[in-house]
């Protein structure tokens, strides 16, 4: 600070809308972690603002919630130009196809610094081959000074596909807690859960229940291990943490299986960490990722982990060894290995215990705190 002004450089993170997810959780991280001397940080919505921005600890920390309709943000050019202008960001950080328009009114506010962060795959092009989605990052291409990809597959999809050439793209995978996430001695019971005797071996997933997630292939696993192997219906039960549409269906699934009882689903929790320590086993279905902070979250409580084979999760699972890929939609694939584990607690035990040891190894909070902040003084003094 000099005679009152606070000389920090500004980071404008910018996301389509700032509520629980994963994008969401690795913004509140680096926010969080990065040391409160290096930067200022404000978050920008172009819809919402929940109360997940609660999560951010640091109290110096703006939020701008734009309340966008749905459609072009071509609409709302002139509000962003004009709070670019007041705010004058040292950068502005965009992340996903979402929030990738604001890239052109930060270059006409004078902006130096504009980074682009690609996440995980776009709900309507989950393999990458959109011509549309492709096109659309080309347009705004120049006015992104920079790139980052989360995993080796949007690394290479930036690269390979849309065409952005590798000198301007950094891959940096997501950092988590080591400290809030950390595996428990003995299973503990989760406030709430009707499933807390030890004599229970619970399965779980944790994410907002909408399409790409696609809890419903959990809901029918769950189901299918049952029939594979009827002695675990004594003790095999199924957690699922979250809320949106797919939380009635897999619902209406169990009921129609007559698993109800089986299963507790008790929508959206803020305990997560506490959570994983309660599980047993840890899966995600989803039909697409980048990251996934989850998986990691659960690799550093301690859990085997059994996720499809999407987007960069074959990055995080050393399968075999932490946890089983399955193809996505497998609901075979993914019931047997429920049963595997469920039949086998040393063999869930090491998978866990290799999980956590791989999270230490390679994804560490400091590690992705480092490179963001290492990017961020490098583009800037090159201005």
């Amino acid at each position: 600070m000099k005679g009152g002004e606070d000389t920090r450089p500004l980071v404008a993170h910018v996301m389509y809308r700032f509520d629980v997810g994963g994008l969401e959780n690795g913004v509140v991280n680096l926010i969080n972690h990065m040391p409160r001397e290096a930067y200022r940080h404000v978050v920008i919505s172009l819809t919402e603002i929940t109360d997940f921005r609660k999560r951010i600890v640091h109290d110096d920390v703006e939020f701008v919630a734009l309340l966008k309709p749905p459609g072009h943000a071509f609409w709302i050019y002139p509000q962003l130009y004009k709070l670019f202008r007041n705010l004058r960001p040292a950068i502005v950080h965009s992340r996903n196809l979402g929030a990738l328009e604001v890239v052109a009114p930060a270059w006409a506010a004078g902006v130096s610094v504009r980074i682009h962060g690609e996440h995980g795959r776009d709900v309507g092009d989950l393999d990458g081959f959109s011509k549309k989605h492709q096109w659309m990052r080309r347009i705004y291409r120049p006015f992104v000074t920079y790139y980052i990809a989360l995993s080796r597959d949007l690394e290479h999809y930036l690269t390979s596909r849309v065409g952005i050439t590798q000198n301007k793209v950094l891959q940096i995978y997501n950092g988590v807690d080591t400290q809030r996430f950390q595996p428990a001695g003995m299973r503990q019971p989760i406030p709430g859960c009707p499933f807390s005797d030890t004599s229970y071996w619970l399965v779980g997933t944790v994410g907002r229940m909408q399409t790409v997630k696609d809890q419903s292939t959990l809901a029918r696993a769950f189901i299918r291990a049952l029939e594979i192997a009827p002695q675990l219906k004594d003790r095999l039960r199924l957690v699922m943490i979250g809320d949106g549409p797919l939380k009635a269906q897999s619902q209406s699934l169990l009921e129609q299986a007559g698993c109800t009882e089986l299963a507790w689903l008790p929508g959206e929790r803020n305990d997560v960490p506490e959570i994983l320590r309660g599980i047993d086993c840890f899966v995600l279905p989803s039909l697409a990722e980048g990251i996934s902070n989850t998986i990691l979250e659960a690799m550093a409580s301690g859990l085997p982990v059994i996720a499809t084979d999407v987007g960069g999760n074959s990055e995080l699972i050393d399968a075999g060894r932490s946890g089983v890929l399955v193809s996505a939609g497998d609901v075979e694939t993914m019931a047997q290995s429920i049963v595997s584990y469920a039949n086998d607690s040393e063999k869930a035990r090491r998978a866990g215990q290799a999980g956590r040891a791989t999270v230490e190894r390679k994804f560490s909070m400091a590690a992705m705190v480092q490179q963001y902040q290492g990017l961020y003084d490098r583009l800037l003094s090159a201005i």
